[in-house]
Parts: structure tokens; C-alpha cells; sequence
């Protein structure tokens, strides 16, 4: 045994945003598309999400289309899922990604690529300064 947590997953949830004109339909198939993206990753599992949640600060009149995924994943394959959200969420009508990982989250926008790429690495930075399981044992 060498010591290093073999077979160890994390489980992250992304949540679409669509812009004001999307409908959920149109989200739906953004969706499937990015899970598409996601599952050619070296990840473990994407999963669709029904969230009936309205996201927060939005007005249920807004009708704002939401669709979200859930991805199981080696910790390793955390910067590649990121990476990959930041440059599809570029050429699509999303407004917002939303990453919640434990009781990390990043909300990535169709921002420009630097910033989006700031973004990233902060919370990278933040989740290899915690410690591995808080000496818990348990994980998400």
C-alpha cells in the first residue's frame, strides 16, 4: 500500500443557468450536451439532476430555465471538469454555472476567459488548503 487514497470519489454538482430568453427545453439540451463533454473526461459518472430550485435572487416570474448534473470524480479530475466548463459555458447561452463541491462553490459567467481562469484557480487554491477529510473519514 503506498498510501495514497486509491478509489476515493467526490461527488460535484453543476446547475445551469440560462439566459432570460432560454426556455427549459433549450436548457435541457445544453445540459445533455455538456454531460456529453463531461463523460469524455477520465470522471467516473455524470448524472442529470432535476433541481426545482429557482436560483437565488431570481424571481419565479423571470421563469429563468435551470438544468443541472451531477459529477462523481477522482479528485485529480477536478481541474480538467473546471477547465472544460469554463471554455464550453463561452460559446453557449448560459449565464452561470454554478460548482458546489462539500461546501466549496464557484459561480462561473460568461466572463471573459481570464477572469473565469482567476476564478478557478482561487478555488482550486482553497480546496488543497483544507485537509484531505478533516480526519473524519468521511467523505462528501
Amino acid at each position: 500500500m503506498t498510501g495514497v487514497a486509491v478509489g476515493r470519489t467526490e461527488r460535484l454538482h453543476l446547475v445551469l443557468t440560462g439566459s432570460q430568453d432560454s426556455d427549459q427545453e433549450e436548457l435541457d439540451e445544453l445540459t445533455l450536451q455538456l454531460r456529453e463533454r463531461l463523460l469524455e473526461l477520465d470522471v467516473d459518472d455524470v448524472e442529470p439532476n432535476r433541481s426545482g430550485a429557482v436560483p437565488a435572487g431570481a424571481k419565479p416570474v423571470d421563469a429563468i430555465a435551470v438544468g443541472a448534473l451531477a459529477v462523481t470524480m477522482a479528485p485529480i479530475a477536478l481541474r480538467s471538469v473546471l477547465d472544460l466548463v469554463r471554455t464550453w459555458i463561452e460559446t453557449r447561452p448560459v449565464r452561470t454555472v454554478s460548482i458546489t463541491l462539500g461546501e466549496d462553490s464557484l459561480d462561473l459567467e460568461a466572463v471573459s476567459s481570464a477572469d473565469q481562469q482567476r476564478l478557478i484557480e482561487a478555488f482550486l487554491a482553497a480546496r488543497a488548503a483544507e485537509p484531505d477529510d478533516g480526519g473524519t473519514g468521511q467523505g462528501d
